[in-house]
């Protein structure tokens, strides 16, 4: 059952990816926030993320990894994750 739950969590972070890089910048909703994933700046990929997910200890090792990369001067002008798309889903499909 955990594993369809996570199926479905991971399905509805990339449905909102997929609306959210259209060629026009749509702002998160209340409660999100955009965050760039990848680890080459010209192919990052945009992902909105609950905010409740900034308190879970997985999302902040991966919080930990952007400020390593980037402190606090972000390319892109929002937060930027440097790890391949797959370990981002794989992480944040695990949060609920």
């Amino acid at each position: 059952m955990a594993f369809f739950r996570g199926l479905l969590n991971a399905k509805r972070i990339i449905g909102f990816s997929v609306a959210a890089t259209s060629k026009r910048t749509v702002s998160a909703p209340k409660g999100f926030l955009a965050v760039y994933v990848g680890e080459d700046q010209i192919h990052n990929k945009r992902y909105i993320v609950p905010v409740s997910y900034l308190s879970q200890p997985s999302f902040q090792a991966l919080l930990s990894k952007s400020e390593e990369e980037f402190g606090y001067d972000h390319p892109m002008g929002g937060l930027t994750i440097p790890c391949p798309e797959e370990t981002f889903i794989s992480v944040t499909s695990r949060l609920q």
